[in-house]
């Protein structure tokens, strides 16, 4: 199969389908953290290849219910709107099977409800840090590996120059549900 996995840098869910033998590559302004098929640019730039399965991880700071306090009403300046229609554009794409996942954010009420919520307790990570999951042509994941000592370390961890390059990375278990699953 023919992937793109869109605004990843970290190449952690590229990995894990590349690992499985498909034909994956990842997408970000970001050069890649780990040596593989990147495209450093903008996604819609090779969007409409002829891929078979997209999984994109748009930018959520403007979208996460977390990041909704810093809109005021009377200052808006399209910051907001213009993340709304990116994830809309990668969630409509010509492309067979698609998931988009986001926190939990405005979506759920400007477009619809995920199609699932998951956690990285069910994917063998004793944390907790929900991620929504809006499908196309791709079933549910089932959770691989239920773990015990659920802490919220992501939404605890301190200011720094790097905590939303921490924040933003999938997790391993979840990257190779996946890649098992969906591809």
């Amino acid at each position: 199969m023919k992937i793109l996995i869109a605004c990843e840098y970290s190449g952690t869910v590229r990995d894990a389908f590349i690992a499985r033998g498909h034909d994956a590559m990842s997408c970000d302004l970001l050069p890649t953290d780990a040596p593989g098929p990147h495209y450093q640019g903008d996604v819609r730039d090779v969007l409409h290849g002829c891929w078979d399965l997209m999984i994109a991880h748009p930018p959520c700071t403007h979208l996460s219910v977390s990041g909704a306090r810093h809109f005021d009403a009377k200052k808006m300046d399209g910051r907001q709107q213009s993340a709304i229609s990116f994830f809309m554009m990668l969630a409509k794409a010509d492309i067979p099977m698609i998931a988009v996942e986001n926190p939990v954010c405005i979506m759920s009420s400007i477009w619809r409800k995920p199609d699932q919520v998951i956690q990285p307790w069910q994917f063998g990570h004793g944390e907790t840090k929900a991620t929504c999951l809006w499908l196309k042509g791709l079933p549910p994941l089932i959770p691989t590996e239920i773990v015990d000592g659920r802490e919220s370390r992501i939404h605890r961890m301190p200011p720094s120059p790097e905590r939303w390059k921490e924040r933003s990375k999938t997790y391993e278990g979840i990257a190779q549900a996946m890649a098992t699953q969906w591809g």
